[in-house]
C-alpha cells in the first residue's frame, strides 16, 4: 500500500481493507488485566539484549533497553493463571511495535518485533516480523526451567476454526512451517481466503505462538495459542485506510477440525 492507501499489489476489487475486517474482531478477547501495575520485569533476549519495564499502571510502562528509555503505552492480557500477552507501542516509533509472551511458571519468553516498511516492496509482506526467545526475572529471583522457546512443526497439518465474534468467523489450515491458508465464513470478507507467509514458535506445552504475514494489504498479525483452553489472544499491526497505523485487538474461541498425516517422504516444509 502505497502512502496514499492504495494498494502496491493487485487485489480483488473488493478485498477488505484492516479497518474493514478488524472492527468488532475483539469480540470474544480475554480482557486486559491490572495486575502488572507496579510489577517490575527484567527481561534477557537469547541476544544478550536487556529489557527493564517498570509498570506505572494498567496501560502505561516505563522501559529501559541500554541507553534508550521511555514511557509508552501496553496492554496486558492473563491469558492463563502467569501466562500473559504483553502488547506494547512506542510514541516515537510508530511503525514498531513489540509483543513479549511469558510464560512464569518456566520464566520462559518470546518477543516478536513487527515493523512495518516505510515503503512497499512488491511481492513481498509490508510488515516483517523478527522473533527473540528469552528469559524474565519477574523480582523474584525466579530461574529457567524447560525448553527455550523456538520453531515448532505442531500445527502442520491442522485444521481449525477461529470465532472471534458472532460475526467473525474464519477458518485456518497450516499448510507448512512457512505458509498458512485461510478463508473467512461469516464476516466482512466473506468468500475471501488467501495463502500468507507464517512463523510459529512453541512457549510452553498447550501455548504456542502464531504469527502471520499477508502480502495484498499491509498487517501482519501475533497470536498466543492456548490450546488447553482453545483460546487465541493477539492483535493485528499494519495500515488502514488512508496510511493510518492500526493496533487492532484480537482474540477467539477455538474449534478443531482434525488433522492431516502426510506420508514420511511427502512431508512439509
Amino acid at each position: 500500500m502505497s502512502e496514499d492507501g492504495t494498494a502496491v499489489q493487485d487485489s480483488p476489487a473488493d478485498w477488505k481493507e484492516m479497518d474493514d475486517f478488524a472492527a468488532g474482531i475483539d469480540g470474544n478477547r480475554i480482557p486486559p488485566t491490572d495486575r502488572l501495575t507496579n510489577a517490575r520485569w527484567l527481561l534477557r533476549r537469547a541476544d544478550d539484549v536487556e529489557t527493564e519495564l517498570r509498570f506505572q499502571s494498567a496501560d502505561r510502562v516505563h522501559w529501559t533497553r541500554g541507553a534508550e528509555s521511555g514511557t509508552d503505552w501496553y496492554q496486558a492480557i492473563e491469558v492463563s493463571e502467569d501466562v500473559f500477552f504483553l502488547d506494547q507501542t512506542f510514541a516515537d516509533r510508530p511503525y514498531v511495535s513489540e509483543v513479549t509472551v511469558a510464560h512464569l511458571p518456566s520464566a520462559r519468553t518470546v518477543t516478536i518485533e513487527s515493523t512495518i516498511a516505510e515503503e512497499p516492496t512488491p511481492g513481498e509482506p509490508r510488515v516483517s516480523q523478527r522473533f527473540f526467545a528469552g528469559v524474565i526475572d519477574p523480582g523474584d529471583g525466579r530461574a529457567p526451567s524447560g525448553e527455550i522457546p523456538g520453531p515448532t512443526r505442531d500445527l502442520v497439518g491442522w485444521r481449525a476454526l477461529y470465532r472471534y465474534s458472532p460475526n467473525h468467523l474464519y477458518e485456518h489450515v497450516y499448510l507448512s512451517t512457512e505458509r498458512y491458508c485461510w478463508q473467512c465464513l461469516v464476516g466482512e470478507q466473506r468468500g475471501h481466503g488467501d495463502v500468507d507467509l507464517t512463523t510459529t514458535w512453541k512457549l510452553a506445552e498447550d501455548y504456542y505462538v502464531f504469527t502471520f504475514r499477508e502480502f495484498l494489504i499491509p498487517v501482519a498479525a501475533t497470536w498466543l495459542y492456548d490450546l488447553a483452553a482453545m483460546r487465541s489472544t493477539g492483535k493485528f499491526f499494519g495500515l488502514g485506510h488512508g496510511g493510518a497505523v492500526r493496533n487492532a485487538p484480537g482474540g477467539a474461541h477455538i474449534t478443531s477440525l482434525g488433522r492431516v498425516q502426510y506420508p514420511q517422504d511427502g512431508q512439509p516444509k
